[in-house]
Parts: C-alpha cells; structure tokens; sequence
C-alpha cells in the first residue's frame, strides 16, 4: 500500500492513537483498490470479512428488502465503513456501492478484531465511532418520525446549504430520486414537497436549489440540533 494512504488513514480519529506497531501490523494485512462507478462493494448479509476506508470518491450504504431498496446513507473520504460488523464479527446489514470512480482500503475484519484486543487506545476510539454511529441513527429515526416530509426536505436543505458553504444558491449533493430515497419518500413525493417549499421561498432547478428568504423557510423548518447537527 502507497506510504499517502498510511497517512491519510493515520489521520482519522479511529487510527490515530494506537500504538504504532500495531497500526504497521493492521496495515501490512490491508490493500487498496481503485472501483469504477456503481460497482456493489458488499452485500448484505455476506460476512463481514473487511474493514473499508474510503479515500477519494464516494458510497452509497443501501439495503433491499421484499423488492424495494432504499439509500441509507452517504460515505465521503476519508471514513470508514462498515465497523460494527467488523467488531461482531457479524453479516453486513447494509450493502455498498460505489457512486462515483473510488479508493478503497480493506483491512482484514480478523485484524482489526486482534488489534482491538491488545490495543486499549485503538478499542477506546472504536467505541467512540461506534457511539457517534448510534447518535446519528437517533437522529434520523428522530427526522423520519417526527417530522411531515415537507419539514424533512426543508431542514435537508438547510443542512445541505451549510455543507455548500452557506450560499443562497447551492447544488444537491446527489440526484432526486436517491434523495427522495434517503428522505424515506417516492419521487412524486418529493416532487410535490418541492412545489410545497415555494412559498417559503425555495425555487428548484434541476439539482440547483435557490433560498430566496432565509428566515421564512428556517421559521418553518425548525433546526434541531438534537437532529440536524451530526457532530454532536
């Protein structure tokens, strides 16, 4: 593995403070590979038998059930995915794949259940991920169940126009039907949430998203940060 994927992995809260002989020795079993756009990374229910890290591109955690399949998440570099499978040494519940051209490290689950083992720093971080993924989770059953759909797209879009660096004016971060997806609503939904959001000041097209009036659409939306801020 190139040294700059050391690095870069090195760099992440989860790795950074075990011991170095430790790291060298979950590395030397670890290997990257570069996946073309929607290439399926994993599938639920299959052992989970590798830690990923993604380190450029982008995944989408997805999971099918009776015909249906929803988008559950979105994976950016540089992160990992899926580790609470990896410490049960349990099937994935989630499958993967790629949404655009991606690097990927896979470390093997057996060694990083062996280093959490001997390594106190490396299992006092992993708990840590693992908390912070459960909080998120809250969150979003708390935005799913509290929430109309017209009150889930507006604070996505609020969240989204943060992450775009706060303009009136910013871009989705993916196409609609896989947001009307992770939103937990169909298309025609989605569509008709949008025409819903105009009189508060929200204008689309295409992907591109304008907030005419910043105050009206935040008075209807309601911000948490008990739901809308992640980091917390």
């Amino acid at each position: 593995m190139p040294e700059s994927a050391y690095q870069d992995i090195r760099k992440l809260h989860l790795f950074s403070n075990m011991a170095d002989e430790h790291f060298q020795s979950l590395m030397r079993g670890a290997y990257v590979q570069n996946f073309p756009p929607q290439i399926e990374l994993i599938t639920e229910g299959e052992p989970s038998d590798f830690l990923h890290v993604v380190l450029s591109g982008s995944i989408d955690l997805f999971s099918q059930w009776n015909g249906r399949d929803t988008s559950m998440a979105t994976v950016r570099p540089v992160s990992t995915f899926i580790l609470a499978a990896t410490i049960n040494n349990a099937p994935y519940l989630m499958s993967a794949r790629t949404l655009e051209k991606s690097r990927i490290v896979l470390v093997p689950s057996q060694d990083v259940r062996a280093i959490f083992d001997i390594d106190g720093n490396f299992a006092r971080s992993i708990v840590t991920e693992l908390a912070q993924c459960y909080r998120a989770v809250v969150k979003t059953q708390k935005d799913l169940k509290l929430r109309t759909s017209l009150e889930r797209l507006a604070n996505y879009l609020l969240r989204q126009q943060r992450r775009a660096g706060g303009g009136t004016v910013f871009d989705l971060e993916f196409e609609k039907r896989r947001l009307a997806s992770v939103l937990g609503m169909t298309p025609e939904n989605l569509s008709r949430a949008f025409k819903g959001l105009q009189p508060y000041g929200v204008t689309v097209s295409g992907t591109r998203i304008t907030i005419g009036d910043q105050a009206d659409l935040e008075k209807f939306a309601k911000p948490s940060p008990l739901i809308d801020d992640f980091s917390t």
